[in-house]
């Protein structure tokens, strides 16, 4: 997806055009993980109104146990924290861009030595609750099963389980 930006606004993206603050369309994003979320929440930071598609609660992967946004299904470390390695330099570049996966993980922080691990429920529970705040994120809780459905711009977010 290109975003162009004129004059701090967002003028273009792909087919869809704003008119002054007010957006034509609304932005499809399929799936509620940390793709997702991230890329829901970014776009309406930017006052882009978005509709979030999440399958849960209504159907879960063998490996799904909440009905929370951004769920951690594996490790809780999300490596290094210093800035003198990949990891923790791109954790730096997201905060600084505001990310909402970055802002969780330091909400949600436990003790790992250097590296940045987390509380899985809380974690969940904050980009969770973040997400619902917005008011220009509508969630629609069901699969999507053929995005020919969708109208306008979509943005498939699922995870290797789906």
């Amino acid at each position: 997806m290109q975003i162009l930006k004129e004059k701090s606004h967002i003028v273009k993206i792909d087919e869809t055009y704003l008119e002054g603050d007010k957006m034509e369309k609304k932005v499809n994003v399929i799936g509620a993980g940390l793709a997702g979320t991230e890329c829901a929440y970014i776009l309406s930071k930017n006052g882009i109104k978005v509709r979030l598609y999440e399958m849960k609660p209504n159907k879960k992967s063998p490996a799904h146990v909440s009905d929370k946004f951004g769920e951690l299904v594996c490790s809780n470390s999300l490596k290094s924290e210093l800035l003198t390695n990949a990891c923790g330099l791109l954790k730096e570049e997201m905060r600084r861009l505001g990310s909402l996966f970055v802002e969780a993980a330091y909400s949600s922080k436990v003790p790992a030595g250097n590296a940045l691990a987390v509380d899985r429920e809380k974690f969940a529970e904050y980009i969770t609750n973040k997400i619902k705040s917005e008011p220009n994120i509508e969630i629609v809780y069901e699969e999507v099963e053929d995005v020919n459905n969708l109208e306008g711009i979509t943005v498939i977010a699922t995870g290797p389980l789906t």
